[in-house]
């Protein structure tokens, strides 16, 4: 039977504390920790979706400037969320989780049909992440006290955005945990 996975989106050292640091990260992190952890216990697959960016010529440099560089400390998980042998990294080089990486494949191989999106930025990699989940079919549920951005009027757009262009399902941490723990176990985890 199908089930979910949790995907936590550049949740790196460059976002969080580096050189495109977002003040408002700081108030996600408990809850994805909460939200991981969980998971891990429920069976359910844990993957992070990181930017990894080649040293040069990337063009995202050119609107973001430098970040996140594949190898550097910049594009690490921040210590309170690293990943666990039995999570999966997946690494982009573009906004979306799905552009160009192998996360579709690595979900159908897990028999996900619904990805819970967490992590930064509500507006701009979380939904394009999301724009690409609803492309390929999957369900998506968006936690709005697990994801931020730069602003509060950035967040909120995000969230509207997803809710009604990908049918998101913008839910909480809180909602999100209780299901896990009514599901029974062979409906939220994968074989």
């Amino acid at each position: 039977m199908p089930g979910s996975a949790v995907l936590v989106v550049d949740m790196l050292n460059d976002f969080v504390i580096g050189t495109l640091k977002c003040e408002r990260a700081n108030r996600i992190i408990l809850n994805i920790k909460k939200l991981v952890e969980k998971a891990r216990e429920k069976g359910v697959p844990v993957i992070y979706v990181n930017d990894a960016h080649l040293p040069k010529g990337d063009k995202e440099f050119n609107v973001w400037g430098v970040h996140a560089v594949k190898g550097t400390k910049g594009a690490e998980v921040i210590e309170k969320l690293k990943p666990r042998g039995s999570d999966f990294v997946v690494d982009k080089r573009r906004y979306s989780g799905f552009y160009e990486t192998a996360l579709d494949s690595l979900l159908r191989e897990l028999d996900v049909d619904t990805v819970i999106l967490v992590g930064i930025h509500t507006n701009c990699c979380i939904k394009h992440t999301a724009a690409d989940a609803f492309f390929r079919g999957y369900k998506i549920k968006v936690p709005e006290n697990a994801v931020e951005a730069f602003s509060d009027k950035e967040h909120k757009f995000g969230l509207e955005y997803m809710k009604k262009f990908y049918h998101t399902t913008i839910t909480d941490v809180k909602k999100i945990l209780g299901e896990m723990e009514r599901k029974a176990s062979t409906s939220f985890h994968t074989p």
